[in-house]
């Protein structure tokens, strides 16, 4: 019997099977556009702290050995366009940001919290643009509509039906 792995300079590489051919790495393009609020939806996240937390944010997902396109939101809520490793859940990245990022804005905002759940849409590489240009956009775009009106529509259009009684924190 031979040995299906050995060391070669250090690293290791593997043999397949014999009739079958070597696995390839595990590739994958996952683009995700991230949506959760304050706790309550409260205006915490003041104008003179939103682009720090907006950046300690997209460090978490760096962090994670992802990409964060862009970070933006109100002083009630963030969206985030984050490409991820396919070793990761998008459950992953939103606890992990969310948990670490609440820590640090403590520190600043004491009563701060994020709200318990979160909205994860699939985006395609072709959407890319027109999901960077909304998110870019939030400022403007809430002066119009308010996050709940906002959210409802984006489970409307990704045909997610939920009971409103558990929606909202």
């Amino acid at each position: 019997m031979q040995p299906t792995a050995q060391a070669v300079g250090g690293q290791r590489s593997i043999s397949a099977p014999k009739g079958r051919k070597k696995m390839s790495h595990t590739c994958g393009n996952i683009l995700l556009h991230i949506v959760f609020s304050t706790h309550q939806r409260r205006p915490t996240i003041r104008d003179e702290v939103r682009s720090e937390v907006f950046a300690y944010l997209g460090g978490i997902v760096r962090e994670l050995n992802g990409t964060a396109l862009i970070v933006n939101g109100t002083e009630n809520h963030v969206h985030m366009l984050v490409r991820i490793r396919p070793a990761h859940s998008a459950a992953e990245i939103a606890r992990v940001v969310k948990t670490n990022s609440s820590r640090w804005i403590r520190e600043y905002i004491p009563d701060f919290a994020w709200q318990i759940g979160y909205g994860a849409f699939s985006v395609s590489e072709s959407s890319v643009h027109a999901v960077t240009k909304y998110i870019a956009n939030q400022q403007e775009h809430h002066k119009r509509y308010s996050f709940e009106d906002e959210f409802r529509l984006f489970l409307k259009k990704n045909k997610i039906v939920v009971d409103e009684r558990y929606l909202w924190d």
